[in-house]
């Protein structure tokens, strides 16, 4: 039998911010070594992935042949179509992973690890209530040490992270006139600081109303490389409160891992999946309403949120329960 590839785990995604994040944060947990994979399918097979396979090889853009890798972990839907196609390729030799809700049957992979929210069950499922992340406490030292300036701005620090538009939650333009007059009304009061992170997919009119928001050197911005390295680990860490547009299930889940009040303002007429993660949010303890009353020196918090190590000990329970020679590829190569 060939050997598996060196190294023996394959992460693969289609080059998404969220997607690699969540990939390399199991990776890392696991502490395999890892060569990554960037996809870029081709349509027609973007356009369906993962469910169009007939000739998917050929709009790939990526190799199908052995050696074949011990572990793959896959995140999203087009990472989803290649981890598909490489487990029936291999024959099954390779274990497969993937991450989030792969729009098909999880029988098709070894393994599949979606949040609760999906409502995607089944014997071969991991459910995590948010994104998988890295940060824990370390993270966040490493965070501040790199960014120690924040610890200079007034306090209490508020970081608002901002994400964009998404579909059934109507962020519409009233909508964040509201989140921001709330933020601002609110630091302002407090005679203390703001600290905002856009991401990538944060629109460039929000990005022009955002720098509108910087005075008297108490606000901290970053829009995009432009602004220089991205502070958003110092954010988390130097932040007394965080504030986090609806939309990103990863910023949500990252910012409820600091242990920090989190809080967030969802639309009322605000339809689909995401409003079951912010009720469940809500319910644990982990994330609150964007009030203008809120009174955030009575706030209870929960221990931070952090699923990361739990799941990737199923991980290597499940490799070690049905493939005892891809558990000893990976821990002789482990580092």
């Amino acid at each position: 039998m060939l050997p598996f590839a060196d190294p023996p785990a394959l992460v693969v995604t289609d080059g998404a911010a969220g997607n690699e994040r969540q990939v390399q944060a199991l990776a890392a947990a696991m502490r395999v070594r890892t060569r990554a994979l960037r996809l870029d399918v081709h349509a027609p097979w973007s356009w369906f992935a993962p469910r169009l396979t007939l000739g998917a090889r050929v709009g790939l853009g990526a190799p199908l042949a052995p050696p074949w890798p011990a572990l793959a972990l896959g995140c999203g839907r087009q990472a989803a179509l290649y981890t598909r196609l490489l487990r029936r390729a291999s024959g099954g030799r390779s274990f497969v992973v993937q991450i989030l809700d792969p729009r098909i049957a999880p029988a098709h992979f070894d393994l599949v690890i979606a949040p609760r929210h999906d409502a995607l069950a089944g014997a071969n499922v991991i459910q995590t209530l948010g994104a998988l992340h890295p940060v824990d406490d370390a993270w966040l030292a490493r965070g501040l040490a790199e960014f120690s300036t924040l610890q200079q701005l007034p306090r209490p620090r508020t970081a608002l992270l901002i994400g964009g538009p998404r579909r059934g939650l109507g962020l519409d333009e009233a909508w964040f006139d509201d989140l921001l007059g709330r933020v601002a009304a609110r630091v302002a009061g407090e005679h203390g600081s703001l600290m905002i992170a856009c991401s990538r997919r944060t629109p460039a009119r929000w990005r022009a109303r955002l720098t509108g928001l910087l005075r008297d050197g108490c606000t901290h911005l970053w829009c995009g490389p432009g602004d220089g390295v991205n502070p958003y680990a110092g954010y988390l860490a130097a932040a007394d409160r965080l504030v986090v547009t609806p939309d990103s299930v990863n910023m949500l889940s990252e910012a409820c891992a600091t242990g920090k009040p989190v809080f967030s303002l969802l639309p009322p007429a605000a339809r689909g999946r995401l409003v079951a993660l912010h009720a469940e949010l809500r319910e644990q303890g982990w994330l609150h309403a964007l009030d203008e009353n809120v009174d955030f020196s009575t706030l209870q918090q929960p221990p931070p949120l952090r699923e990361l190590a739990v799941v990737a000990g199923k991980v290597w329970h499940a490799i070690e329960a049905t493939r005892p020679d891809i558990a000893v590829a990976l821990t002789a190569s482990g580092e």
